[in-house]
């Protein structure tokens, strides 16, 4: 047996082996694991640290009683490991590209950027001084933020969130006004999940953590129960793409805890009640799912238009409720419950959200293949992918290539080949 190197992962003979080679590409892992142990020296324990899974999880997997298909998921094994990205129908992994391609292009000599010092330098000098008037100037340009971000993306919007956070935390600082002081921690709060959100979106999970966080805290340094539900939310919903089920429901519930402080407003209820029923999906969880969802309909069917509820939880509406309920059934694997209400909702869908039509495209696909509607399905997340060239999401674009996957079996037909080329080009 040949021992790894720590930094190397399986060893490259094994990795070449025939049979190695089909159970990455068929994406066996029960066989994966098995290899790995049996012929690379990584014995379960080992493959747990390294892949960031729990020992037990490695051993159902390897005993057959599980399978992996969660993508982000399948990107740690092949990181854990050391599997090259094509061998497991992913692009190429940071590990596997020469080390100048991954160094920055440095600035020109004569660039005239300003450096975090400087720019605290500048902000001194300047004063701000808070007012009403620049308080709704912020308000408002996070609401321009959310609006192109839903359109095209956060990844050339970033770098202005992040600028602005800094700018409203500087002004903060020289703040004595109490009120004024309640009005640019929420601001500063909104602007830090904004970028915690850009980053979620791209992916990017632990910097994305590490700003969700910053906004929980400052939330509660003004004690914004409903914004910091709000927040848990969005840590609860990255839980379940990280394959975290138990975490993403503990985070929900106490994203509802934290509302139900300030009184519990329906619709926020009703979307934290649905955050919740997608963790207990993800768990496979039937009942549980099904109780979650039930209670997200009770607290919609208690929503009072005339009641005031903060405008971040405005987009959860009878729209948003039915996918998401259809969303949460499809991955239960109730595709004939699931289908009707996802297509329906995005037949419905009238606002410029282009990722969130990407995103239930592919779920309307994936639940139309299911269902053994190979055309209909290819048809379906080609518009998903259309949209996708109009706004830069990579977590929509890992579900197309997941997709691409599990249309393996069909690629004998037109469609199906004709799809997964395109995919293909999208992720070269």
């Amino acid at each position: 047996m040949t021992e790894p190197t720590p930094a190397s992962g399986l060893p490259a003979q094994l990795l070449a082996d025939p049979a190695m080679v089909a159970a990455c590409q068929a994406r066996n892992f029960t066989e994966i694991f098995r290899l790995a142990k049996a012929r690379g020296g990584f014995h379960p324990s080992r493959i747990a640290r390294a892949c960031e899974l729990t020992p037990s999880r490695v051993g159902e997997v390897i005993a057959g009683r599980r399978e992996i298909a969660n993508m982000t998921v399948i990107e740690r094994i092949a990181d854990g490991l050391r599997i090259p990205g094509h061998l497991v129908g992913l692009a190429p992994r940071a590990w596997e590209r020469p080390e100048a391609a991954r160094k920055p292009t440095a600035l020109p000599a004569d660039s005239v950027l300003p450096s975090r010092e400087l720019d605290d330098i500048l902000a001194i000098a300047a004063s701000t001084r808070v007012t009403p008037t620049v308080l709704r100037s912020l308000q408002a340009s996070i609401e321009d933020y959310w609006r192109r971000d839903d359109e095209h993306g956060g990844e050339a919007l970033r770098p202005a969130v992040i600028g602005q956070l800094r700018y409203v935390l500087g002004i903060l600082r020289d703040t004595a006004d109490p009120n004024h002081q309640r009005s640019l921690h929420g601001i500063a709060a909104e602007l830090a999940r904004l970028t915690g959100w850009t980053y979620f979106d791209a992916r990017q999970y632990s910097t994305a953590r590490s700003y969700f966080t910053e906004s929980l805290r400052l939330a509660r340094e003004i004690d914004d129960r409903p914004f910091i539900a709000n927040v848990l939310s969005c840590l609860s919903l990255q839980a379940t793409y990280e394959d975290r089920a138990r975490e993403a429901v503990i985070l929900a519930r106490a994203a509802q805890d934290s509302a139900r402080l300030d009184g519990g407003a329906p619709r926020l209820m009703a979307m934290l009640s649905m955050r919740e029923a997608f963790g207990h999906a993800s768990a496979h969880d039937q009942d549980a799912t099904h109780r979650a969802i039930e209670e997200a309909g009770r607290h919609f069917d208690r929503i009072d238009q005339a009641d005031e509820e903060p405008a971040w939880v405005q987009y959860f509406d009878r729209t948003k409720l039915t996918v998401d309920t259809g969303i949460a059934l499809g991955q239960l694997g109730d595709a004939a419950a699931a289908e009707p209400l996802i297509r329906d909702a995005l037949r419905a869908e009238t606002s410029a959200n282009q990722r969130g039509r990407a995103f239930h495209a592919y779920w309307l696909a994936r639940t139309q293949l299911q269902r053994g509607e190979v055309e209909l399905a290819c048809s379906t997340a080609g518009e998903a992918l259309g949209l996708t060239t109009e706004v830069g999401s990579p977590r929509v674009v890992a579900h197309l290539q997941e997709f691409r996957h599990q249309l393996a079996p069909y690629r004998s037909t037109r469609p199906a080949a004709e799809l997964s080329a395109r995919i293909q080009e999208m992720r070269a």
